[in-house]
């Protein structure tokens, strides 16, 4: 398959896409000698403006938003001994319904096969023996991260390579104790809608249908630190509110499906390189 060193690439919709979902991955195989490449899809315009100002409202600049936001990935990526950073840089498209999501230019609105022609051309660069996406639905149906699945798979199908192929998730035991957390640190906050706990409820799969648990235990402080270099972000990051210890319980362990695979590797694993070795 690679004649040259291990290497895992992840393809991510936003900067600080890359520490919520792989951050211990991507912490863990860099460690273990594995070239890890980093795709950004967009510039991330749609975030947070200084002071928390959102899209739309008065003083957001979303190019000076985007400027901010690669410093903070280009620090993720140092924290997290990412090998190579890779920018599509296509404009954030916002959450799904937004405005932004037809704006020209914006990832929601490039045809596919452009952004897949793009992505290929970097696998046929880097020849991965592992990749990293998300699932059909983008995890919980942001359009850039739906996106980011489509322009993936559509790349692998125009190249030659035959890498281990695997989309994040959670699992739904995971996903429980999550919401435990949000209430007891959400302190006063009233009680969450039924509605909206039933959709997080819905996100991820029964744990017996995830092909692959990885231990990142050991690099817990690494994703914690990559997560809060996307300070500006901050206030949309959950988890930074936990502290290490905490955070390190619930998120040690990063958790996908395995889509594509030509090693045989058995199922359940816990290497994303198990059969490669």
């Amino acid at each position: 398959m690679n004649n040259g060193p291990l290497t895992l690439m992840a393809v991510h919709a936003h900067p600080d896409d890359e520490a919520t979902g792989t951050g211990g991955v991507l912490a863990r195989y860099a460690a273990e000698g594995v070239r890890t490449v980093l795709v950004t899809c967009t510039d991330g315009g749609c975030g947070d403006g200084p002071g928390g100002v959102k899209p739309g409202e008065a003083g957001h600049d979303p190019a000076a938003v985007a400027r901010l936001r690669r410093q903070e990935l280009e620090a993720s990526c140092e924290i997290l001994k990412i090998s190579h950073l890779e920018l599509l840089d296509y404009a954030d498209s916002g959450m799904m319904g937004w405005p932004s999501n037809s704006a020209a230019g914006s990832f929601w609105q490039t045809p596919v096969e452009e952004g897949a022609a793009r992505l290929a051309e970097l696998m046929r660069r880097y020849r991965p023996d592992v990749v990293v996406t998300y699932d059909e639905n983008g995890f919980y149906g942001h359009p850039d991260h739906i996106q980011a699945n489509r322009i993936t798979m559509a790349a692998l199908a125009t190249t030659s390579l035959t890498p281990k192929v695997y989309w994040t998730t959670a699992p739904h035991s995971m996903m429980r104790r999550f919401q435990e957390l949000m209430r007891e640190f959400g302190g006063d906050a009233p009680e969450p809608d039924p509605a909206e706990t039933a959709a997080m409820a819905e996100i991820g799969l029964p744990d017996d249908e995830i092909s692959t648990w990885v231990d990142t235990t050991a690099f817990g402080g690494q994703k914690f630190d990559a997560l809060a270099a996307h300070a500006s972000q901050s206030e949309n990051i959950f988890f930074l509110g936990m502290g290490r210890e905490r955070f390190t319980e619930l998120m040690g362990v990063e958790t996908f499906v395995r889509v594509q695979d030509t090693t045989g590797a058995a199922l359940p694993e816990n290497d994303l390189f198990a059969g490669l070795r």
